[in-house]
């Protein structure tokens, strides 16, 4: 009896443990690194900025006696190319210029949009749609082209739901629908850190060796 009251002792506790040590394997400790942390909150910064210039210049644009139009396109130009120029440590300086010029490709379309839906031109306003999504997929086949990380699909849908949240905003600015209009922003703001955040993580993961300390 004693002897079989010995063996299951020994079942239920395996003989590692009988010898003093564990059977638990050490926990695997994650870290992000200093640089991917710094470029991460740069790019998602740089990419804030861009909903919030756009909608600055939605505001100027429709506001009858806003005086600050031209300074503000030139800001929100400026910030085509910070987003540009974010990547170029990594993709180097030709891709880095490449995507500034579809980006600011992207806002020339959306004021020439603003000012024909300001005049009620419809049919303008569909034309440059069309104009608009064409840029977002190249935007999209651009980045998935750098990056075996970055699915085309992927980019195209949230590129257009960016595109959607601008045309929200915008449309909502037009009918002085200001409830409506804070809503838009708060939904474009939430998703371009979304959409910046795929994109961040997707080039750490290829560039690894980039963001070790």
């Amino acid at each position: 009896m004693k002897k079989l009251l010995l063996m299951g002792f020994i079942l239920l506790f395996p003989l590692n443990m009988v010898a003093g040590t564990s059977t638990y394997a050490k926990p695997q400790v994650q870290y992000i690194s200093q640089s991917e942390v710094k470029f991460e909150n740069k790019f998602r910064r740089l990419w804030i900025d861009h909903v919030l210039w756009t909608s600055n210049y939605i505001t100027s644009a429709t506001t009858a006696r806003a005086e600050d139009q031209k300074q503000v396109l030139t800001r929100l130009l400026k910030n085509q190319e910070g987003i540009g120029n974010a990547v170029k440590p990594v993709y180097g300086e030709k891709a880095g210029n490449k995507l500034t010029d579809l980006l600011k490709e992207h806002i020339v379309i959306a004021g020439k949009i603003v000012d024909a839906a300001k005049s009620g031109n419809e049919a303008l306003v569909n034309q440059l749609n069309k104009e608009w999504y064409r840029n977002a997929d190249e935007i999209a086949a651009f980045l998935s082209g750098a990056n075996p990380y970055l699915k085309n699909e992927d980019l195209k849908n949230l590129l257009y739901m960016h595109l959607k949240l601008v045309t929200n905003d915008l449309s909502a600015s037009l009918a002085k629908d200001w409830n409506t209009r804070i809503v838009s922003i708060d939904e474009g703001i939430t998703h371009i850190i979304l959409m910046a955040d795929t994109i961040s993580a997707g080039v750490v993961k290829q560039f690894p060796d980039k963001f070790k300390k």
